[in-house]
């Protein structure tokens, strides 16, 4: 097997030391780079692909359970939350298919980890190990489903954070999304079906396998042909759904 391809993730220097000196006496891991801050995580985990990442939870710009959501689902990597505070340490994380270290740990501990992280690699599932710590998070804090209430958009050296409620609609082309506000017309790398699962279906609805749009942006909606609809936004642009989605339409038709 090859080497496991690591990212430290934390905002505090000392911790990243930590990790960092621990790793390099493993012969089975190689740290590919190291971020301070959520968005140094999202950009670093989406340029280098890394197989594993030691992500700190509460960080400045968006903290690790937000990084995790602004990834693409079958790109996640296997993730080992580290912490100082407790009330994110679940019993659920105790459980050998997802692992999670509450600061101050010892080493034994960390080692213990890193061979259930080796575990993980030797088999295919490794997407699916992180998305069940997603799901623990989620089901063990017992409160409705949380959708993006914004995206992080990378473009030119800059970084826009996008309000969800401000986006008009979602365009699929190629491999990419063509996301439109009132003010600007942003381009992300990702899959309709995963912005698609992200995003309020109060308040969004995908009419076609290449268009999403905001309901509050719909100015009407005419039959068109069999289970097409035309649906014309109020910025004048205007989309035709597609008969597989007619399902979806219920929420404006009914």
């Amino acid at each position: 097997m090859s080497k496991i391809r690591t990212l430290i993730v934390d905002d505090e220097s000392l911790a990243r030391t930590r990790l960092k000196r621990l790793i390099e006496n493993e012969k089975d891991f190689d740290i590919v780079g190291e971020a301070t801050n959520g968005l140094e995580a999202l950009e670093l985990i989406t340029e280098l692909k890394p197989d594993l990442v030691f992500l700190d939870v509460q960080m400045p710009e968006l903290n690790g359970f937000e990084v995790l959501e602004q990834l693409e689902t079958e790109c996640l990597p296997v993730i080992i939350f580290v912490t100082a505070y407790d009330q994110y340490a679940l019993k659920a994380f105790e459980v050998h298919a997802v692992d999670y270290l509450l600061k101050p740990f010892e080493d034994e501990r960390f080692f213990s980890s890193l061979e259930h992280a080796k575990e993980q690699m030797k088999n295919t599932e490794s997407t699916s190990f992180t998305q069940k710590l997603i799901n623990l998070v989620s089901d063990s804090s017992k409160e409705p489903q949380k959708y993006l209430e914004r995206i992080v958009v990378k473009s030119s050296g800059r970084i826009y954070f996008v309000k969800t409620k401000d986006i008009i609609r979602i365009k699929a082309a190629g491999k990419y999304l063509e996301i439109l506000t009132a003010e600007k017309e942003h381009v992300i790398r990702q899959t309709m079906s995963d912005i698609e699962s992200k995003l309020d279906p109060e308040l969004f609805l995908r009419i076609h396998r290449s268009t999403i749009i905001n309901i509050d942006q719909i100015q009407e909606i005419q039959h068109w042909y069999k289970n097409e609809y035309l649906f014309k936004l109020k910025n004048a642009e205007q989309f035709t759904s597609g008969g597989s989605y007619r399902k979806n339409l219920d929420k404006v038709l009914n």
